[in-house]
């Protein structure tokens, strides 16, 4: 009996979904980069106010177009406002566009996703026709017509960017909603009289939130070079208040004499995309049920 009891092998331990994600989100270097990237930035962008920094706004003709130096560690800009206060400051309003921007995308969007492929029908043909439409226009093309018809500023681009990005939710829960609602426990629900919304709420949308939650960290970088675009064409954050778009506007006027000014908001654009992007395709891996 001993013998046989030494040969059976213990039982595999039951390993939660969230806790086998978290694991594989770890393992993954590219993901812990990413990860770094955006903490860093959204660090630096919530710490703004209480760092030893300049005033962003403030100028000194005596200290125009200076290179970086131990004064000015990014040198200065066309009017001697320090480059490093501006772009700390700045971070707040490309990282709060490219959030709330999604934020607001997400909000629009997965409803009328999740209503789309739960009821079918012409309710799902009204609002697929309508989602082919604005998905048949390029994104930024749909985010620059939207701003200006709102009008130039950074509450008007984030309005812009979520309403173009908004589509991209549709499709994606609805796709999902056509995958989900057919299963055993979801027709289980239905069967024993729950109400619609109910089933939705409670069985449909749990089901549904790993892909949105990766589509939504890759739309914020995404929505961060639109925003920046949106600066750079005057229809964002509006001076004096300092964006990484709108000193990349100012900064093309100078780029012989001062290429500094271009440098650091590009390198940032560059860096904080990056990260995001990292970091979704690591939530995209660890959420994946398909991947072990």
């Amino acid at each position: 009996m001993s013998a046989v009891i030494s040969t059976v092998e213990p039982a595999e331990e039951t390993v939660r979904p969230e806790s086998r994600a978290w694991k594989k989100l770890k393992a993954s270097k590219s993901a812990l980069l990413g990860f770094a990237i955006v903490a860093f930035f959204i660090g630096i962008a919530v710490a703004a106010p209480i760092l030893p920094i300049a005033d962003p706004a403030a100028t000194s003709w005596s200290v125009v177009r200076k290179a970086p130096s131990a004064v000015h560690w990014l040198g200065t800009d066309e009017i001697g406002r320090d480059i490093l206060s501006r772009m700390i400051w700045g971070a707040q309003a490309s990282l709060m566009a490219g959030v709330v921007s999604v934020l607001i995308a997400v909000l629009v969007g997965v409803p009328f996703g999740l209503i789309s492929g739960y009821f079918g029908g012409w309710i799902d043909q009204v609002i697929s026709r309508i989602t082919d439409a604005l998905l048949a226009t390029p994104f930024l093309i749909l985010a620059i017509a939207l701003a200006a018809f709102l009008g130039p500023s950074l509450t008007n681009a984030m309005i812009a960017i979520g309403l173009s990005a908004m589509p991209i939710f549709v499709r994606l829960t609805r796709g999902q909603v056509l995958s989900v609602k057919t299963e055993d426990y979801v027709e289980g629900a239905r069967a024993v009289g729950l109400a619609h919304f109910a089933i939705m709420a409670r069985y449909i949308l749990p089901n549904v939130f790993a892909p949105v939650l990766v589509q939504a960290t890759l739309t914020v970088a995404t929505a961060i070079i639109a925003e920046a675009s949106l600066s750079f064409l005057g229809l964002g954050q509006q001076p004096p208040a300092p964006s990484w778009g709108s000193m990349l506007n100012v900064a093309k006027n100078f780029m012989t004499q001062a290429p500094w000014m271009a440098w650091w908001p590009g390198a940032a654009i560059f860096l904080v995309v990056l990260g995001f992007n990292l970091l979704g395709d690591g939530l995209r891996d660890a959420l994946d049920p398909r991947e072990t």
